[in-house]
């Protein structure tokens, strides 16, 4: 009997390992060096082992690309061709478009998917749609995200952001300072922000601590342990996936959204109700509510799965990036006191000038200092750690002499922190310096080097909403507050080994200590 089971076990172990090492030649086959992969976790192990950040390791394979242009790496099985050459990500994402028009197939839904199924919305969101699906959805969404619409929006993120500062008076009203955790007050107003801006809905996060909005939209963006074994999985086995069915995402947060989502838009056709939101802009391309806008436009054949996806992927997005990108400002401002000062002084000059009325859209907007340390946040810190393309058509390229053919299926990897953190494109590259981003030097920035949000016609169409709001939380806490280190404050700052997050080991923790 134990014979009869060692035998059974070294079959499967031969049978797995055959499975799992499949794809090792991939890049000795193409003569292109590569990192030698590890058994099943290819160059990833430390990740979901919960040794290193993803962050890290992204920067340490890049560097391990030495001169190479191309660059072979694996995320489990999978090969990946990581673009070390800007001229080539020029090439890959601007002039050869068409070849690289979609992301990976990792989440999306297929055309025979059944519409009503809530239980992949990510694979149906704008991130995931393929080729003309893409660019329809695309097409409807980016008038969401106009010069005109941000502006109608950021009366909404103004007083989200003066209330949120607001509370913390309220809370500490006799304190002259006190340790504040960034994470969760960003959250909360990243939180506030999307529920009126995508979901019609009035949230208050700082004042009704636990509402469900809140609380369902912390779920489905705190990656446990068990998230990332879930990815791992879903990565690695999709055909297996689809058939248990297996959800990526906490059940019941995601059929909060749906619901929340779906009774928005039968309330709103019943009494036609128009609101300035993504939510109508997506009925009406439907069809489902009448505008002039409505009228002249064509009507598309979505699914609710559809409307309800692009929705549930601008929560998940803004959510959470734009909350680390709000925090990672924060601890530069604390860790460089001469930012800090100089930041404060222009604060104080847009606040005289506008004699004690609100901050407006385009007094934000001018404020050019601001708009430096926010970039060289997203320099140091992109949220976006890397951009991935999937070749949907053969093409050659002809790279120092060797001829590279990138081959219908595989996946271009564009690393964009190990860009923004190498010392040929950025000197110094640890260190924080809003100056790269002056009138006088922004120019030098060598194109295709810096890409926070992405590149070509497949960038983040969220971008400029992030930015805004963003910078709408510094402005509001820097007027009232000085940042400087509390106790459990991370420096110098060491990324948390948590997977795929953003993170400080002990958290983003500031002292706020009051001005005047």
């Amino acid at each position: 009997m134990l014979w009869e089971f060692l035998a059974l076990f070294a079959i499967a172990f031969a049978l797995f390992y055959r499975w799992a090492t499949a794809n090792n030649d991939f890049f000795k086959d193409r003569g292109l060096p590569f990192a030698k992969p590890t058994l099943y976790f290819g160059n990833m192990a430390s990740m979901f082992l919960r040794k290193k950040a993803m962050f890290d390791i992204v920067c340490d394979l890049y560097n391990k690309g030495g001169s190479a242009k191309f660059f072979g790496i694996f995320e489990q099985r999978q090969p990946l061709i990581m673009v070390r050459d800007p001229d080539l990500i020029k090439q890959i994402t601007i002039k050869d478009f068409d070849h690289f028009i979609n992301h990976r197939n990792v989440f999306a839904t297929s055309s025979d998917d059944d519409p009503h199924d809530m239980s992949n919305l990510f694979g149906s969101s704008l991130f995931s749609m393929r080729d003309a699906r893409w660019k329809d959805m695309r097409s409807t969404l980016s008038p969401a995200f106009t010069g005109s619409k941000m502006r109608q929006m950021f009366q909404l993120m103004n007083q989200v952001a003066k209330e949120a500062v607001d509370c913390l008076k309220k809370d500490q009203p006799s304190l002259q300072e006190m340790d504040l955790d960034m994470k969760d007050y960003c959250t909360r107003f990243t939180n506030d922000v999307i529920a009126s801006t995508a979901f019609g809905l009035q949230v208050n996060s700082f004042k009704e601590r636990e509402n469900t909005f809140y609380m369902m939209g912390k779920k489905l963006t705190t990656f446990t342990f068990l998230q990332n074994i879930k990815f791992l999985l879903f990565f690695s086995l999709k055909k297996l996936n689809k058939i248990l069915k297996m959800e990526l995402f906490d059940r019941k947060s995601t059929q909060y959204f749906v619901r929340l989502v779906l009774d928005a838009m039968k309330y709103r056709q019943e009494h036609k109700i128009i609101r300035p939101d993504m939510i109508n802009m997506l009925m009406e391309a439907r069809g489902l509510l009448q505008s002039d806008k409505a009228k002249s436009a064509p009507t598309r054949e979505w699914s609710d799965r559809d409307i309800v996806a692009q929705c549930f992927v601008f929560f998940f997005a803004g959510f959470e990036t734009s909350a680390v990108l709000m925090c990672f400002t924060a601890q530069e401002l604390m860790e460089n006191e001469d930012v800090q000062q100089k930041l404060y002084e222009e604060v104080q000059q847009v606040d005289q000038e506008l004699d004690g009325k609100e901050i407006t859209y385009e007094a934000i907007m001018g404020m050019k200092y601001l708009d430096q340390v926010v970039s060289e946040v997203l320099r140091k810190w992109p949220a976006a750690i890397a951009v991935d393309r999937e070749c949907n058509k053969d093409i050659t390229y002809d790279v120092d002499g060797q001829s590279v053919e990138i081959k219908k299926g595989d996946v271009i990897w564009l690393p964009t922190c190990g860009f923004h953190r190498d010392p040929r494109y950025f000197e110094n590259p640890s260190k924080f310096d809003p100056e790269r981003f002056s009138d006088e030097n922004k120019a030098d920035i060598q194109p295709f080097t810096y890409y926070p949000f992405g590149l070509g016609q497949r960038n983040c169409i969220g971008s400029r909403f992030a930015l805004l709001e963003a910078k709408a939380v510094i402005y509001y806490l820097l007027k009232e507050y000085r940042f400087v280190p509390a106790k459990k404050s991370c420096i110098p700052l060491e990324l948390a080994s948590n997977g795929f997050q953003l993170t400080p080991k002990t958290g983003f923790w500031v002292k706020l200590v009051q001005r005047n």
